[in-house]
């Protein structure tokens, strides 16, 4: 086990220094006395083990500290030290998530030593914990998350198995929907890196105004409407991995600084001047093709090669094979659990119609199709008519099979019948046909 770094909170100095020198009698113990609960708050990023926190202090209160520490991260333990015996005060403490609450006397040294010796021991358990679940299901955790049995994916399975095995940076390329951030997580939660955060940004998703920020945090006063101060993704992810999804929308001036860190291994928050060491495991994805963006200018030849690291070029849906089905029942099930229904099957001719889709949005699209059939089917079967292909890529599953005038003019009214819950006389009004051709049509069970 890592070094227990205990925080004191204390504004009588001779209190605090008192418990601090009794518990650095361990020498396992890291001990850092502050006088205040802001400068606390400030050196959270240093990642204490445990904070011994006075109720009452100068500057904040010791409730707004411990909601200060919990909304920074909820796992570490608090122990309230108050001069005063308050059980109201102390319920509503522990109500926030305060590990303990004392009353100073000359017996709070020892408590505070017991105390803690609880946490630590409780923390050495939960790593054990980790330790045997990673040794158990390393090797194999990230083929149940991922779905499939083709050789595509096979290869993309070894790259992965090679990609845990180092802490090269990793470019994860594919179309949209192919699942990048899962491919993303798989390395991490299979690495060395796996007991530390994983963290993901979508660089799209951000204006690039805010990306600094974001990335590297920032001071207080930093710019108008920074009131406090910001830990950024960086730090968060320190030890662990930071995935930069689109990485190719990164404007260039901030692909000047994202090089820097890269190349230096610290960073200053925005407003700042003190540099942090950072120690992140960065995983890039993108949808385009990065050696082209950098032909055109718009990714750094050098930031690009910082970058490439391992590349993993994940393949779309359509040259997956049976892949498809295997993950079209395995979305049938993840349906039926959180729905709470019976797990539907596919029919043969379901899945025949589902294996010459070619999938424009990938996995993501063939989702969103079986979410969808397994609403619109009124048993435990999938049927082929309960297969819809409503792409935003404008591909559509009305020509996906060759037919005839006569079995796409079917196809046209069956579609505007369920479309319209079989309202004969409105279908004919939108095709502009008569009633009685639809009718006829019925009669004859053509549709």
């Amino acid at each position: 086990m890592s070094s227990f770094k205990v925080f004191i909170v204390e504004d009588d100095e001779f209190y605090g220094e008192m418990l601090k020198h009794h518990l650095q009698k361990n020498p396992d113990y890291e001990v850092e006395l502050f006088l205040n609960g802001n400068d606390c708050i400030k050196n959270l990023h240093k990642q204490p083990s445990a904070i011994s926190l006075d109720y009452s202090l100068p500057d904040i209160t010791g409730y707004e500290v411990i909601k200060k520490i919990k909304g920074y991260n909820p796992d570490i333990p608090v122990i309230i030290v108050s001069g005063q015996e308050d059980i109201s005060t102390a319920v509503e403490l522990i109500k926030e998530g305060a590990y303990d609450y004392f009353v100073k006397n000359t017996e709070t040294k020892d408590r505070l030593w017991i105390a803690l010796t609880k946490i630590r021991e409780n923390i050495s358990l939960k790593e054990e914990i980790i330790e045997l679940k990673e040794t158990i299901g390393k090797q194999y955790e990230f083929r149940k998350a991922i779905k499939g049995n083709s050789q595509a994916i096979k290869d993309i399975f070894n790259l992965i198995e090679k990609a845990t095995q180092s802490n090269i940076s990793i470019s994860i390329t594919g179309e949209t929907g192919t699942g990048k951030e899962l491919v993303a997580r798989a390395i991490h939660y299979n690495s060395s890196r796996a007991k530390k955060p994983f963290v993901a940004i979508n660089v799209s998703a951000i204006p690039s105004g805010l990306i600094e920020s974001e990335l590297f945090g920032y001071e207080k006063g930093a710019f108008t409407g920074a009131n406090s101060r910001k830990i950024g993704k960086f730090e968060v992810a320190n030890q662990g991995t930071l995935f930069l999804d689109e990485i190719s929308d990164m404007d260039i001036i901030m692909q000047t600084k994202l090089l820097r860190i890269l190349q230096e291994k610290e960073y200053s928050r925005v407003g700042g001047n003190e540099n942090i060491k950072t120690d992140v495991r960065l995983i890039v994805a993108t949808n385009k093709n990065l050696t082209e963006e950098v032909k055109k200018g718009k990714i750094r030849e050098d930031l690009y090669y910082r970058l490439l690291g391992l590349p993993i070029e994940l393949p779309p849906l359509r040259h997956r094979g049976d892949d498809i089905i295997i993950l079209a029942k395995h979305f049938l099930i993840e349906y039926a659990k959180e729905n709470k229904t019976k797990v539907a099957s596919l029919s043969e001719s379901a899945i025949e119609k589902l294996k010459k889709y070619p999938y424009p949005g990938n996995i993501r699209e063939l989702k969103a199709i079986i979410e969808l059939a397994s609403v619109l089917s009124n048993d435990d079967v999938i049927d082929e008519s309960n297969i819809n292909f409503n792409s935003a890529h404008g591909t559509s599953d009305f020509l996906i099979e060759e037919d005839t005038l006569q079995g796409y003019i079917r196809k046209i009214i069956k579609y505007y019948l369920q479309k319209h819950n079989d309202n004969v006389l409105l279908v004919a009004k939108k095709l502009d046909i008569g009633k009685s051709t639809i009718y006829r049509m019925i009669k004859n069970k053509e549709i």
